[in-house]
């Protein structure tokens, strides 16, 4: 790496979408060396940061200055099956040189494409081993791999190539549990600049600082993801202190001009009797009928401004206080009774990858129970899920479900991107009326002309708040729900409001995930692993602890 000194800014940065909807407006960013982990809520506009500071897309205004080379590793990697690993790692020119010369074919052109890179076949090797890919072999195509290997063959490529400025979004989405030590491992032997857009927490407390991106500014928090906690908790509770203090002093204020009003009004009764009674000469009271109305006058501007303080205290008050919207579900029709059967697995046997995985013996799920299902990247857990949904067709065995079932997939795709919100729901309850599917979204924070957007323009966040919506709306109401990989596409704030919306359905839970803590939030009953096609009964600290585990 470059001794020079490295960073990252933005200056005055502003962008806004083809359509002119605006993202940033004179943002203001400095990142130097060290972790950085970049938070914020979906649709704040993480990504499009990254790919600003990249270059992929270009600023409407301002500037960006990156001093040193970067590398991205973007969320939602999509990679050419035929491409050979030591092509996704960038060596396969200086590999292919170094053989050629090591043949006898001792050109310029093949020196010039080596350099000073002699041991690349041995470094590509050492990367590879470090992130759990020894086994892989650089000759191999991306065919041959996972989901999982992709990403981290896609890092140690970034690795490989050294940049100064590291960026990674979102790299835990589809990584198993041991992958994700691998990457964490990856993180803290980090020496340059590096930014981290996650959701992950285990990833987050990696970091040396946070930058929380929040209505277009940047603010800086130093420390891990729980040090940012606990400042962003203690600055809450000071400030929802400051609006109690406020609206006591609004009501006081309140009471005090009304108060005034009637001594005030006292008053005037006073001086228009002794008026008609003529007790005064009228040159006396009308001095004092003057007097009387210059106080009064005098008293009502000095409360009224008062009052109008102490409502801008409050405004400033209540603007402190972060007030992010939860999803709220509240659906009756969703309930299992206790003990009732919900879902039953005999001898089942899964086509799984080009082979057959077996399910042996009889499983069964009875009342609102919350499943968690575990297991390595390629173990089957997706096919499982389909298969239960009836979306697959087991080869043998049967999977067998007593209640209404609703599966909700990793890449979201129960909806049709053409149509808008209100509309994809309408699909899954053809029997609701428009007002009462629109009053419901709104439960999902789809409100007034969010609900007809096209699905197709949604964040990821908002694309599983609508794919949820439409699962859980749906006629007859799901009392089995099946989620894979839920918190993949979900900031930490709506993760947040995903477990606190799972807390309110009263039906029973299968989530496949390997997002232990999201997990233990949402109230688990039951832990299976699915491993060589056996569901094993485990538990979290055991998955915790194979995490770990060669």
């Amino acid at each position: 790496m470059s001794t020079a000194p490295v960073f990252v800014t933005c200056s005055s940065l502003s962008f806004d979408w083809p359509d002119g909807t605006p993202v940033f407006e004179e943002l203001q960013l400095a990142v130097g060396p060290g972790r950085t982990g970049l938070i914020g809520l979906n649709g704040s506009g993480k990504s499009t940061l990254l790919k600003l500071i990249t270059g992929e897309l270009q600023p409407t205004d301002g500037q960006v200055t990156v001093a040193g080379t970067v590398g991205l590793l973007p969320q939602g990697i999509i990679l050419d099956t035929a491409l050979r690993v030591d092509e996704v790692l960038g060596i396969a020119g200086a590999r292919a040189a170094l053989h050629a010369i090591e043949a006898g074919e001792a050109t310029e052109a093949n020196f010039a494409a080596v350099g000073d890179d002699w041991d690349v076949e041995e470094r590509a090797h050492a990367t590879l081993d470090r992130l759990g890919l020894g086994g892989i072999g650089l000759d191999r195509t991306v065919g041959d791999l996972s989901g999982g290997e992709t990403v981290l063959l896609r890092l140690a490529g970034l690795l490989l190539a050294r940049p100064d400025v590291l960026l990674l979004d979102e790299p835990t989405n589809n990584l198993d549990l041991r992958a994700r030590r691998r990457l964490y491992e990856a993180v803290e032997a980090w020496s340059g600049v590096m930014v981290v857009v996650s959701h992950d927490r285990e990833l987050l407390e990696r970091v040396d600082q946070i930058a929380e991106l929040r209505e277009g500014e940047v603010r800086w928090f130093g420390g891990n993801f729980t040090a940012y906690e606990e400042i962003v908790a203690a600055e809450q509770e000071t400030a929802e202190r400051l609006v109690r203090v406020a609206e006591a002093d609004v009501q006081r204020q309140k009471r005090e001009l009304v108060e005034a009003h009637v001594r005030l009004a006292r008053r005037k009764r006073y001086g228009q009797k002794m008026y008609e009674n003529k007790r005064e000469p009228k040159i006396v009271m009308g001095a004092r009928k003057r007097a009387a109305q210059e106080s009064a006058g005098k008293h009502r501007i000095m409360h009224t401004e008062k009052l109008a303080e102490a409502r801008e205290r409050l405004d400033q008050a209540v603007e402190a206080v972060r007030n992010d919207a939860e999803i709220r579900i509240e659906l009756p029709a969703t309930r299992v009774p206790p003990g009732r059967r919900v879902l039953t697995l005999r001898g089942l046997q899964l086509a799984h990858a080009g082979a057959v995985r077996a399910v042996p013996g009889e499983l069964e799920l009875r009342g609102p129970e919350r499943v968690a299902l575990v297991g390595r990247n390629g173990s089957g857990k997706t096919t499982l899920l389909r298969t239960v949904a009836g979306l697959l067709r087991p080869v043998a065995g049967e999977a067998e479900t007593h209640v209404p079932v609703r599966f909700l997939p990793q890449r979201l795709d129960v909806l049709d991107d053409r149509l808008s919100v209100v509309a994809n729901v309408a699909r899954f309850a053809p029997q609701a009326t428009d007002n009462r599917i629109r009053a419901r979204l709104a439960h999902f924070l789809f409100r007034g002309g969010r609900a007809d957007r096209p699905a197709g323009t949604l964040s990821g966040g908002e694309r599983f708040r609508a794919a949820l919506a439409a699962l859980l709306l749906a006629e007859p109401a799901p009392q089995l729900l099946m989620l894979d990989e839920p918190t993949n596409n979900l900031d930490l704030a709506s993760v947040g409001q995903l477990t606190d919306a799972l807390e309110s359905y009263q039906g029973a839970l299968m989530v496949a995930s390997h997002d232990v803590p999201f997990l233990e939030s949402i109230g688990v009953t039951r832990w299976l692993r699915l491993e060589d096609g056996e569901l094993r009964p485990t538990s979290a600290e055991e998955v915790r602890a194979s995490m770990w585990d060669e």
